[in-house]
């Protein structure tokens, strides 16, 4: 009997197809984790950016401009990992 967790057209690949799909679903991890990252540090990152808004003189906010940097990637890494490790139901820990 088949396997029903699979989505129904994974159920015939060739074992090359099998090791890039798990290659790709690996990549879609390792960018979700990038993401996670990246938005914690861009969370710590805001004290300073709120004080650079606060205190700094005219355009120059350089932290801001960092802070929204950092949030943009994690933002970009979400979005592309999820995307990557779609079809995959099972959570996997590197």
């Amino acid at each position: 009997m088949a396997n029903m967790l699979i989505p129904v057209e994974e159920r015939h690949l060739t074992p090359e197809q099998v090791d890039l799909l798990d290659a790709r679903r690996r990549r879609g991890q390792a960018l979700l984790v990038i993401g996670f990252q990246t938005f914690i540090i861009g969370t710590l990152i805001t004290i300073w950016a709120g004080q650079d808004l606060t205190y700094s003189p005219g355009w120059a906010h350089p932290m801001a401009y960092w802070d929204g940097l950092l949030f943009l990637a994690s933002l970009v890494s979400f979005v592309w990992g999820i995307r990557l490790k779609r079809g995959s139901n099972e959570f996997l820990s590197y």
